[in-house]
């Protein structure tokens, strides 16, 4: 089995479209700020996407953030989020990395592969020390990052703080 990351871009297809609704707002702390009913407003929320990723008239308290999509066997089985740095906010809650699969896509061992080539793509952005927050009652995330090497630091207010550590 190979999960492969894409970047979003601003041409998707409706495969994705439904992948959106089938993760609907999110659960456990990760947001699907890409959720619409409207076809047209996802492009839209795709192409602002692609803004915020190159810095582009970011709103106050955010940071630059990449978004891509995973696949397996060309099917998307869920996305992620990747900061390209953190704030004082990010360091509370949100981290480096977010990610989310779909629900009918679970417990096939994606979520590992996932965070494992998201930090492949921190690293290429020259980050080794990366941050993820995760709900404390979220077990099935906490033992994906714990699987891959992240390292607890602190549980605050009910959210876990892992660092995973890159040695380059």
């Amino acid at each position: 089995m190979t999960l492969t990351l894409r970047a979003i871009n601003r041409v998707e297809n409706e495969d994705i479209f439904l992948m959106i609704q089938e993760m609907g707002e999110g659960e456990n702390g990760f947001v699907n700020s890409l959720l619409s009913d409207d076809l047209e407003m996802f492009y839209q929320k795709l192409h602002r996407n692609i803004e915020i990723s190159q810095g582009i008239n970011l709103g106050e308290g955010f940071v630059p953030q990449t978004l891509y999509w995973f696949f397996v066997d060309e099917q998307p089985v869920g996305y992620g989020k990747l900061r390209h740095h953190l704030n004082e906010r990010l360091l509370e809650h949100g981290g480096h990395i977010g990610y989310a699969i779909r629900p009918s896509e679970r417990k096939k061992g994606y979520g590992k592969l996932a965070l494992k080539e998201l930090v492949a793509k921190a690293v290429e952005k020259d980050i080794n020390k990366i941050l993820l927050t995760v709900n404390e009652e979220n077990t099935p995330s906490r033992k994906v990052i714990e699987a891959s090497n992240g390292e607890l630091a602190r549980i605050k207010d009910g959210v876990c703080n892992y660092w995973i550590t890159i040695n380059m």
